[in-house]
């Protein structure tokens, strides 16, 4: 037969994901490009010159027309209040504010801008976003800020004397002009030089593997092990169903603060109890201590998830054939002969799957540690999860945050990648033996 015309099944099928691999594209790869091109960039929230990122010299024309005329005026108020050489140095930096304005708006385009951002600001409008700001030479905002910044010093040096009459408002709006000069914050790759040679980093990826090893290891083992019991027919199998994915339906920020109550070592009752068997040696010891705060966050996590393995891997026994037990003890195999040579392969995809999404839920962990330990005690359980947010909301480092937050995105793909290479090909087979 010939092949009609038209698209072939291949083309069909690209086709038909289209609209799903362009919804990727849009929620999960654009967030990643964005916070690499901040990554490139010094972009500080705690410093007004650098909210965003710039790869040239300019100025922040609102904020410009903001603080200009005050300033000037706020000067004549303190030159008519001097008298002496106080008034003539103030004159004198009246002279540099006013050269430092010819020098900026001899450029034509700001001088225009400027004039439009005024007339906006006495409407009471809101100025758009296209005239914000304007590019400049380079000469011209080096010399303007060299002059406003002698402005401020002497200013702050008057104001340290008691000299000025407003001396707060006049020494704020020195300050303020000066925030609205823009320039280039770009840095390149320099963040992620920087965190090759960071200890803290590779300390806090260190805790994060660790964390990740051991915790999704035991929730696999534990998981495994209950779905194998409420798999089977009880009385009341129902109820212990529902009972068991009670951790797992807690909003994790709720469960850590639990554990932390639990876990205080005054009043903490499981610190009491382990404190009583032997396994620590005081109640103090869990959330203060390096080993015994790691110990705290995994035994909080596989309590929190092991509901989660259980549920996965209990679907996948759903699937498998009773008629294969049956003629197995037929055969005269016994249990752990029947769970090593039907169960255990029967589930291999579930547990691929299982691990696969525990592994990159475990690398990713934020919310757990953030409340329980908060990174500490010195650092010891910090993920780089918890680095990155310390970095971007406490330092205000959006730039340097960002770099983080892209280490921790190739992190996830190459764990991605080797584990679908290594272990998961059978996941994405099309079951065509090629």
């Amino acid at each position: 037969m010939k092949k009609g015309k038209g698209l072939s099944e291949r083309s069909l099928g690209y086709l038909l994901i289209l609209p799903a691999m362009l919804l990727i594209l849009v929620i999960a790869i654009y967030p990643v490009g964005r916070s690499f091109y901040l990554s490139l960039y010094d972009v500080r929230l705690n410093d007004p010159t650098k909210l965003e990122p710039h790869a040239s010299y300019g100025i922040n024309v609102e904020r410009y027309a903001n603080v200009m005329p005050f300033l000037v005026s706020s000067l004549d108020h303190e030159i008519e209040k001097a008298e002496g050489k106080h008034k003539e140095r103030l004159k004198n930096i009246k002279q540099d504010v006013l050269k430092a304005r010819s020098t900026l708006e001899s450029d034509e385009e700001l001088a225009d801008t400027y004039q439009q951002v005024n007339q906006i600001l006495n409407e009471g409008k809101k100025v758009p976003q296209n005239m914000k700001s304007v590019h400049l030479d380079e000469e011209k905002v080096h010399n303007a800020t060299q002059l406003i910044t002698g402005v401020k010093k002497n200013l702050e040096s008057m104001e340290k004397a008691e000299q000025l009459d407003e001396s707060r408002q006049v020494v704020g709006l020195a300050k303020g002009l000066l925030s609205a000069f823009i320039e280039p914050n770009f840095v390149g790759l320099q963040y992620y030089a920087n965190y090759f040679q960071d200890h803290r980093m590779w300390a806090s990826l260190s805790n994060t593997m660790i964390f990740t090893v051991i915790s999704v290891s035991l929730e696999l083992v534990l998981g495994m092990a209950i779905a194998l019991l409420i798999n089977r027919q009880f009385f009341g199998r129902g109820l212990v169903r529902a009972s068991v994915l009670i951790p797992w339906a807690l909003p994790t920020a709720v469960a850590a603060l639990m554990w932390k109550f639990l876990f205080d070592g005054q009043n903490g009752v499981m610190a009491k109890l382990f404190t009583e068997v032997g396994l620590i040696p005081d109640m103090g010891t869990l959330l203060t201590t390096k080993f015994w705060s790691m110990f705290a966050v995994i035994f909080a996590d596989v309590w929190k998830t092991t509901p989660f393995m259980a549920l996965l891997i209990l679907a996948g026994l759903q699937t498998i054939p009773k008629n294969l037990y049956e003629a197995a003890e037929v055969d005269g195999a016994s249990k752990v002969q029947q769970f090593f040579k039907i169960t255990l392969p029967m589930l291999r995809t579930t547990v691929l799957v299982a691990l696969l999404f525990r592994l990159l839920d475990a690398f990713r962990v934020f919310d757990l540690i953030y409340v329980l330990t908060g990174g500490g005690p010195a650092n010891a359980t910090e993920t780089i999860s918890v680095y990155a947010y310390k970095t971007m909301f406490s330092q205000m480092n959006f730039g340097e945050g960002s770099a983080l937050a892209v280490i921790v995105f190739i992190c996830i793909a190459i764990i991605s990648m080797i584990f679908v290479k290594l272990l998961g090909r059978d996941l994405i087979s099309d079951g065509s033996g090629k």
